[in-house]
């Protein structure tokens, strides 16, 4: 009897703040533990997500983020005002907190648990003075080529 071929889903992270970060590693945590192939390519500031100096602190940023709760209606321009950031970060942390989710970094682990495979892009690596060594442990350096080898065989590909 032949083997069934897992499903592959590939995911491109272009986006490295905190609201940001969760679709693609709870989709990839979830399809890896549901038994699918899994690739996430990190590229632009999605590499954030995956920078050991970085993904313990991501932000959000209220300004240009209108969907963003708050716990009074205000308009958009208040988010421009100094301490916001850290007002919008605090107050999505604690959401999260509430929910039970796990942090960013609680949810690379699991990924790579689940035997994701993360490619950070080497030309944003490049571009932004990083080096292996300030990546996570099990992310690898790739560039478009090695991601598409991958993405043209998915069966499902996400832009986040």
């Amino acid at each position: 009897m032949a083997e069934k071929k897992k499903k592959r889903m590939a995911i491109i992270a272009s986006k490295g703040t905190l609201d940001m970060a969760y679709p693609p590693l709870i989709l990839a945590s979830t399809a890896g533990a549901m038994d699918c192939e899994v690739t996430i390519f990190f590229t632009l500031y999605g590499v954030d997500i995956v920078n050991k100096k970085k993904f313990h602190s991501l932000q959000v940023a209220p300004i240009a983020n209108p969907a963003m709760p708050s716990p009074i209606p205000m308009p958009n321009i208040i988010g421009m005002l100094p301490g916001m950031t850290m007002m919008g970060t605090s107050m999505m942390k604690s959401m999260i907190k509430k929910i039970h989710w796990p942090t960013i970094p609680e949810l690379v682990e699991a990924c790579l648990d689940m035997d994701v495979k993360m490619i950070a892009c080497t030309p944003t690596v490049e571009m932004t003075n990083l080096k292996q060594s300030d990546l996570i442990d099990g992310v690898t350096l790739g560039g478009a080529a090695e991601f598409l080898n991958f993405a043209l065989d998915a069966d499902v590909t996400l832009f986040i």
